[in-house]
């Protein structure tokens, strides 16, 4: 057991800002009031610090790309253009140097996914930064991954001579996916309707889930046109869970998203012209986006920008105009509302997961750093004990 006491503690939640001890047992989060901790509790003075619920990335490749090697690691199996039977828990590497990276920073949930070389990617899912096996760290499957636009394009039709080769391509491919998912939900209701045996398949086993079960359809969409042709496809389906991963040009176009309700996953901003479709990226869009009425997440699409380097995108964010009442929850409640794990992750409140930063300023100014993290209830890292001077770690 622990108690954090002297601290400003934001909740990320209607409570707001309050003066609190947060208490912290068995995982979770026990108590936030202002009364004495408990006899039996480990008591950490906070004083001076900000207490905040550990950070959430909607959208990163942590565990999932390898840190430190120079190829994908297990982000794209591109053996198609369409893999809906692979699952990102398969490929999740606990001791990923990334993962170590993101909770030393406060970084304590990310949703781990396939890459976009294809169009259709694969089941995705919620990880903890922090634990000894996948297993442990799963949160749930939070979705299926697809893409548009110039990636799985070149990684197909440039670089494999197949298709998609060009954007109708890619609008093609996820459509015939779609239709062969609903003619196979169609044929596995009617054989057991009639007591016949069905050859099943594990891809539209999933891929069915997003037309039958509301597993959300995660599209990575850089340019306006792409994320139209999204939802297009989304309504010929009647796809209604759905988010906009990346959302480079969402700003030209944030009445579309509102007027649908579809959230926006953006980043990373952070970034050079590598292509033609990051042509319009500015930090603008999340707050353009917000004030248009859509929920927005900000993330950094690990290792693209690096993982523990989320703060600093919110900052740059919060510097363009995005509020700054809100950057709390945009890398904290509102991730998890849109990943649906706000059961657990995103808030500080009694029954949730006990995932906490402690930092010494506000969490995305550039001078302040975690001085403690919590994860699932485990101290973590506590920067006394555990910071370590570069310089011991140079090979002299």
């Amino acid at each position: 057991m622990y108690a954090l006491v002297g601290g400003t503690v934001h909740t990320a939640t209607e409570r707001g800002t309050i003066d609190a001890t947060v208490v912290i047992d068995d995982g979770e989060i026990v108590s936030l009031d202002d009364g004495e901790p408990p006899e039996e509790a480990t008591v950490i003075d906070v004083s001076g610090h900000h207490v905040t619920p550990g950070l959430v990335d909607a959208h990163s490749h942590a565990g999932m790309a390898e840190w430190g090697e120079p190829e994908d690691g297990d982000i794209n199996e591109g053996t198609s253009a369409v893999t809906p039977h692979v699952n990102a828990l398969d490929g999740f590497h606990p001791r990923d140097e990334e993962l170590k990276h993101a909770f030393q920073n406060g970084v304590t949930s990310v949703s781990a996914r396939m890459g976009s070389g294809n169009v259709i990617g694969g089941i995705i899912c919620s990880m903890k930064t922090h634990g000894l096996t996948a297993d442990d760290m799963l949160i749930r499957e939070d979705g299926m991954k697809a893409a548009m636009g110039e990636n799985p394009k070149r990684f197909h039709g440039e670089e494999q001579n197949r298709q998609p080769s060009t954007r109708p391509g890619v609008a093609a491919t996820l459509r015939e996916s779609l239709m062969e998912a609903e003619d196979y939900v169609d044929r596995s209701e009617h054989a057991r309707n009639e007591g016949e045996p069905f050859e099943r398949d594990l891809g539209m086993e999933n891929l069915s889930r997003v037309l039958t079960e509301g597993l959300p359809l995660r599209v990575h969409a850089h340019r306006s046109d792409d994320i139209m042709t999204v939802f297009r496809i989304a309504e010929e389906f009647g796809i209604e869970s759905l988010s906009i991963e990346h959302a480079t040009e969402g700003h030209l176009i944030a009445e579309e998203f509102a007027e649908r309700d579809v959230p926006a996953i953006v980043g990373p901003s952070l970034y050079s012209g590598a292509k033609y479709e990051l042509r319009n990226i500015t930090f603008e869009t999340p707050a353009i986006l917000r004030e248009a009425g859509v929920k927005v997440a900000i993330q950094t699409d690990a290792p693209v920008l690096p993982q523990q380097h989320l703060d600093v995108c919110v900052g740059l964010a919060v510097r363009e105009g995005f509020p700054a009442d809100e950057a709390l929850e945009a890398v904290t409640r509102y991730p998890a509302e849109i990943l649906g794990i706000d059961d657990s992750v995103g808030t500080l409140e009694v029954g949730t997961d006990a995932d906490v930063a402690v930092w010494d300023g506000v969490f995305y100014e550039n001078d302040s750093r975690t001085r403690h993290v919590f994860v699932d209830g485990e101290h973590v890292f506590d920067r006394e004990r555990d910071a370590v001077d570069p310089r011991d770690e140079y090979d002299w």
